[in-house]
């Protein structure tokens, strides 16, 4: 038995090592050509190390794409933007799911998870028609409400899961003494689902910053809105591309993400799996 278990485990941590090794090879890529001077970039044979790294293109960077700052910030502002208003609209949609019956309950539940079947790229001329209609182009809000919308559905499946949760019996002891719905929700069901709030709403930073460059590009137009994934085109020039650099303003731009899913990940994984074992 022991032999077996012994076997299962090296294959097990086999594929995690190899699937590691593919997730993280792009990203060591990404740093060391940020490292190396552009010249080194394309010399053959490929060369991994060399004696000539620095970190020249950091300090670049900011000189090359004088609005780099404003895109890093724009990346922030609007993924943080999203997860908040996605928790406003979520909290009490998941409650009501979790809660109440009514009609097609099942039926539109099942509804908001097929919507997440269709890419974002699907919808942009409808979306675009909607946001000229309204006047929300080249602003904030053009990248703000396609992020929402998207976010919102699986948001719930989250949410709801934690809310199944809590006993029922809390809430019936609140209505004994005369707590209305709006104060349960905020008094007791909010407290007792913080890791699922924290989950809902990392999710939803992730989920918005990595939609951005599809938005951005197609409802923006204006520099000063624009967010790092799409200002990173400036580092593209009519005869050359300074690839070190837009390396290296890359790893700035998502550094803070990946720090945040990092230390947050074990939340990420219990909102995943909320609700697949019954108590």
């Amino acid at each position: 038995m022991n032999k077996y278990n012994t076997f299962e485990k090296i294959l097990i941590y086999s594929g995690i090592l190899v699937f590691m090794t593919f997730i993280l090879l792009p990203f060591v890529e990404m740093f060391y050509a940020s490292l190396r001077p552009l010249d080194h970039l394309f010399r053959s044979p490929y060369q991994f190390y060399s004696d000539d790294l620095s970190f020249w293109a950091y300090r670049e960077m900011w000189n090359t794409v004088p609005m780099l700052g404003r895109y890093i910030f724009n990346s922030f502002f609007l993924a943080t933007s999203v997860a908040v208003i996605t928790l406003i609209f979520v909290i009490p949609a998941a409650y009501s799911y979790a809660r109440f019956k009514f009609p097609f309950k099942n039926s539109s539940l099942y509804i908001l998870l097929a919507i997440n079947m269709f890419s974002g790229a699907v919808l942009l001329i409808p979306l675009y028609k909607v946001l000229r209609t309204f006047g929300l182009l080249n602003s904030y809000q053009a990248m703000i409400v396609p992020g929402v919308a998207f976010l919102i559905p699986t948001s719930i499946w989250l949410l709801k899961s934690y809310f199944e949760k809590i006993p029922i019996d809390l809430e019936e002891a609140a209505f004994v003494d005369g707590a209305s719905r709006v104060q349960i929700l905020r008094h007791i069901i909010a407290p007792l689902s913080t890791p699922g709030l924290v989950v809902v709403g990392i999710y939803a930073f992730i989920g918005a910053y990595a939609q951005q460059f599809l938005f951005a590009i197609t409802f923006n137009q204006k520099k000063e809105y624009m967010p790092i994934p799409s200002g990173l085109y400036e580092f593209i020039g009519y005869q050359s591309v300074k690839w070190n650099e837009m390396m290296a303003a890359s790893l700035v731009g998502i550094a803070p993400v990946l720090l945040v899913f990092i230390f947050l990940q074990k939340y990420i994984v219990e909102g995943l799996t909320a609700g697949a074992v019954k108590n």
